[in-house]
């Protein structure tokens, strides 16, 4: 089976967001796999998709302000600027974060780790809409 959607995240300010929930709500074919694959793929270059704790919310803090440091926006070596200060250290940590997910699929539900979430990576301060193209192929039940 091959099944493929455009999900739509709803805007979040800037940050770590869980949307494990919300991409499955969108995918109701994920409960007939047996075995499987799901892809993810976030079709903008200022945001990204991370498995990350999805327990304790202080970790979507810590990377946050680990970002904002390790890439601050306005750095004067920036020569993008069109479209904000935020708008390059966006690109960069989509660059060092990733833009897809592949997570496997059992008995209709993500293997994700026990304290494993999917988290939007939202580097601007008004993203708003994410557009996502989910993939999911494998051998669904009898």
């Amino acid at each position: 089976m091959w099944v493929q959607h455009r999900l739509l995240l709803k805007p979040r300010p800037r940050g770590f967001h869980l949307v494990t929930a919300e991409l499955v709500a969108q995918m109701p074919e994920l409960s007939q796999l047996r075995a499987g694959l799901a892809h993810f793929f976030i079709q903008h270059s200022s945001a990204s998709l991370v498995i990350n704790e999805n327990a304790d919310p202080d970790v979507r803090v810590d990377l946050e302000n680990h970002l904002r440091h390790l890439v601050p926006d306005g750095a004067g070596h920036f020569i993008h600027r069109d479209e904000g200060p935020d708008d390059m250290p966006g690109h960069i940590k989509s660059c060092l974060l990733g833009s897809g997910l592949l997570v496997p699929v059992g008995s209709g539900k993500m293997l994700l780790g026990t304290w494993q979430g999917i988290y939007l990576g939202e580097h601007r301060e008004r993203g708003g809409v994410r557009s996502v193209v989910a993939t999911l192929f494998g051998e669904p039940y009898p």
